[in-house]
C-alpha cells in the first residue's frame, strides 16, 4: 500500500534529484507494527541510502554559505566573554568611558599612558612604548613585569595564553571595527 510520494530536488554541483517512495507494510503476526520503509522499486536501485545521504549532505552544506564567518563570530563572542570576565570590572571598550582603568577603545596602536582625561600612574605616563599585540599580551600576563609601579592592583595577570589571545582579538576587533 503506497502511503505517499515525496520528491526532493537538490540543486548543487551534483544536480541530484531523487524521489523517495514510502510504503507501509500490512500488520501480520510476524510484523505486528506498521512502519515505513523505502520501497523495493526505488529508482536508484540497490543503494538508495547512499544517494540520500549525499543529497542531504549537499543540502546541509549549501544552507551554510560561510562557516568561517560563524566561527569568527563565535571567536569574537568568546573574546568578549573573556574580556568581560577578566577586564570589564575596571575597563570599558567604549570611547570616553573611563572607569577605574582607562577605556581600551582603540588601545592597539596607542602610546601607553597617553589617553586624555585619565589619571595614569607616573610609571605608565613615562612608559615609552606603543601598545601592540605582543606588548599587550605581556602586560595582561604580568603587568608589573612590563610597567613597574602601575595601578593595576590587585590584578596580578591572566595566566592562560589562550584567554589572553581571545581578549587581544576582541580588543583588536574593537580597534578595527570588525
Amino acid at each position: 500500500m503506497l502511503l505517499g510520494l515525496k520528491e526532493i530536488t537538490v540543486q548543487s554541483s551534483f544536480e541530484v534529484q531523487f524521489r523517495l517512495f514510502l510504503t507501509r507494510e500490512p500488520e501480520t503476526k510476524k510484523n505486528p507494527t506498521r512502519f515505513l520503509k523505502v520501497a523495493e522499486s526505488h529508482p536508484f536501485g540497490q543503494k538508495p541510502m547512499f544517494r540520500i545521504i549525499v543529497a542531504l549532505a549537499n543540502i546541509i552544506l549549501l544552507s551554510f554559505p560561510s562557516l568561517a564567518q560563524d566561527r569568527q563570530g563565535a571567536d569574537m563572542a568568546s573574546g568578549q566573554l573573556a574580556f568581560n570576565n577578566a577586564c570589564r570590572t575596571c575597563h570599558s571598550v567604549k570611547e570616553g568611558d573611563n572607569r577605574l582603568g582607562p577605556n581600551l577603545y582603540k588601545v592597539l596602536g596607542r602610546r601607553a599612558g597617553s589617553l586624555p582625561n585619565y589619571g595614569y600612574s607616573p610609571a605608565m605616563k613615562n612608559a615609552d612604548f606603543v601598545w601592540d599585540k605582543g606588548k599587550l599580551d605581556q602586560f595582561i600576563a604580568e603587568p608589573d613585569a612590563v610597567v613597574r609601579d602601575n595601578r593595576m592592583k590587585p590584578y596580578g595577570g591572566l595566566a592562560s595564553a589562550d584567554t589572553r589571545a581571545k581578549v587581544i582579538a576582541y580588543l583588536e576587533s574593537v580597534t578595527t571595527g570588525q
